[in-house]
């Protein structure tokens, strides 16, 4: 995200076991699968080394010394190896969670009212001076929280969900500095949320006392009590119903102490979370049905499992993958715990999936090898046709990243051919700050390509790459909050061309397209490098009646270091030194 500004200095500051059953073990694998975590209490499966489960009988003490010292590990960890979950059994308890790099925190409750905080749940920016807009990859979940003073922060920007809560309080989205991004989704505040700096946001199925602040681009879809006012002045973009969406797979334990997985049915044309006026439709699979890989697992045990029919549960840690792992079967799970990583090895795609009903994809994060990709995950195998509208595919908190962690290649990140998938809450990053970094280095052409019909994205993040961004060429899409960085570090405006235009657009709809519809979607350029180079637009749309955007920005950033000439094809604009905000309120 954007570096060059920083945030005010602060003030101070007021303000871990999942599950699984029985693992099938396959082959040479087996080994590296017998690890026992340290904290497993006897009846609870064996998550490995980087899972916490606390109950309300552990000591007060006791849990909030797992708390500080993953904390502590974790605050400033941007791109290291460890990765962790905090999981509470409901209950309740006194606590302070501070949430770091590529930790998750949440209840294994079937309702987040089942597990219940007296204290904090809480992102802070205080390692970055108050600045959140490097405050990635992590993740608060099912769980109510009764905060300290009656306000609790979450100050982070992409990749760290506040999902399936219930606060019951204020909620504040930065830290006193610059913040850039992110999500609510199946939550409830029962006091005030207040965006702060944020530039952009994304609230879906949301219900809360009130709404305070605006920048950008604030999104609301299916969302009760949505702020009054009307993009630009307020840039709020409401839609009242959710046309169809399907919430992310969780792990819970049920009231005889068995662990399951609960998989959230198809909603349609819904607004409010999904499980605050009872529990929500859903099937529970008990975790005997899932191979759980731990750190050393293979991907041809892993794959072996799939083949039998097996879901896939990750926990937490870094998983090189030395061939592709295969979803072919209908309605398989692969759900991760604690930001759970896989890299591909020797230019392999890291996940393929047939092209079959229901599959759930949900906690990753695919990070590029060393060895260029063509695609990281591919939905559908290309020319796929089957209608999945009954029982759609869908992808929750799935996060790509090429470079940052060390040099990674990858041509596309995100290939969806299947039809009716459901994104829900993608960051597709091609790293523009630390380690493997550079126009020649992390080179990524593309981060999504939709070719299926019927496709759905909800909060997508697309940022940097050296082409288009996003590429839709499939009939019928929809986009309900889209926000791009065009890439930092072109060299020079010849080394970035398309033909005889100036750059790539961030997100382009095929000229062949007939239907397609967006909502909220912007896009910024900071070009650091050299300030003179130019994007000649934002979008590119075909000028047809059934393709339609609502709510555009484009922005450039750091007062203007480089330019967009035009929002949407030659409409609205330019952002540049002279006029860094640029909104456009429909096209056509």
């Amino acid at each position: 995200m954007f570096l060059s500004v920083k945030g005010d200095h602060r003030r101070g500051r007021k303000l871990a076991r999942l599950g699984a059953a029985f693992a099938v073990l396959v082959g040479a694998g087996a080994a590296a699968l017998t690890m026992q975590s340290a904290d497993a209490a006897e009846g609870d499966p064996d998550l490995g080394p980087n899972v916490a489960i606390f109950d309300p009988s552990m000591s007060k003490d006791e849990i909030q010394g797992k708390l500080d010292s993953v904390f502590k590990q974790q605050e400033t960890n941007q791109f290291g190896e460890q990765r962790q979950a905090l999981l509470f059994k409901p209950g309740t308890y006194d606590a302070d969670a501070n949430v770091g790099f590529y930790t998750q925190v949440a209840g294994l409750g079937l309702s987040p009212d089942d597990t219940t905080i007296n204290g904090a749940v809480h992102a802070e920016a205080d390692w970055f001076d108050g600045n959140a807009t490097q405050n990635f990859w992590r993740d608060a979940e099912n769980l109510a929280v009764n905060p300290p003073g009656g306000g609790d922060r979450w100050a982070v920007s992409q990749a760290a969900p506040y999902r399936r809560m219930h606060l019951k309080g204020d909620l504040q989205l930065d830290d006193g500095g610059w913040s850039s991004g992110g999500l609510l989704a199946d939550t409830k505040v029962d006091g005030t949320v207040n965006s702060g700096s944020q530039q952009q946001w994304l609230s879906r199925n949301t219900e809360w006392g009130g709404w305070k602040g605006a920048n950008w681009n604030m999104v609301f879809v299916g969302s009760d009590n949505a702020p009054a006012g009307d993009f630009p002045n307020p840039p709020y973009t409401r839609v009242d119903k959710t046309p169809v969406s399907r919430e992310k797979p969780f792990l819970y334990v049920d009231d005889s102490g068995a662990w399951k997985v609960f998989v959230p049915a198809v909603r349609t044309d819904s607004s409010g979370t999904s499980w605050s006026s009872g529990t929500p439709k859903g099937t529970s699979i008990p975790l005997d049905d899932f191979y759980i890989a731990k750190p050393g697992a293979s991907a041809a045990d892993m794959n072996a499992a799939l083949d039998a029919g097996k879901h896939l549960l990750f926990t937490p840690g870094v998983y090189h993958l030395d061939q592709t792992l295969h979803v072919t079967k209908p309605d398989t799970v692969v759900l991760g715990l604690g930001l759970a990583t896989l890299i591909p090895d020797g230019g392999a795609t890291a996940v393929s999936v047939d092209d079959v009903d229901g599959v759930q994809l949900a906690g990753l994060l695919i990070d590029a090898g060393t060895t260029n990709s063509d695609e990281l995950m591919q939905v559908g195998p290309k020319g796929s046709g089957a209608d999945h509208s009954g029982d759609p595919t869908a992808l929750h908190d799935v996060f790509f990243r090429v470079g940052g962690a060390g040099v990674g290649k990858a041509t596309t990140s995100l290939t969806v051919n299947s039809s009716n998938v459901i994104g829900d809450h993608l960051w597709i990053w091609r790293a523009d700050h630390g380690d493997g970094v550079g126009w020649d280095s992390n080179t990524a052409d593309q981060g999504l390509v939709v070719n299926g019909a019927d496709v759905t994205m909800y909060g997508l993040f697309v940022e940097h790459y050296q082409k288009y961004q996003v590429t839709w060429n499939g009939e019928r899409g929809r986009t309900y909050f889209f926000q791009n960085e065009m890439p930092y570090d072109p060299p020079d405006q010849g080394s970035w061309m398309n033909g005889d235009t100036k750059g790539y657009a961030a997100y382009k709809v095929a000229d062949s397209v007939q239907h397609h519809e967006a909502w909220g979607v912007g896009s910024y350029c900071f070009f650091n490098v050299d300030n003179s180079v130019s994007a000649d637009r934002a979008f590119e749309a075909p000028d047809v009646p059934g393709v339609k955007f609502h709510d555009l920005v484009a922005v450039s950033l750091g007062g203007g270091a480089g330019s967009i000439t035009h929002v949407i094809n030659d409409t609205g604009g330019p952002a540049d030194k002279s006029s860094t905000v640029a909104n456009v309120v429909s096209y056509p």
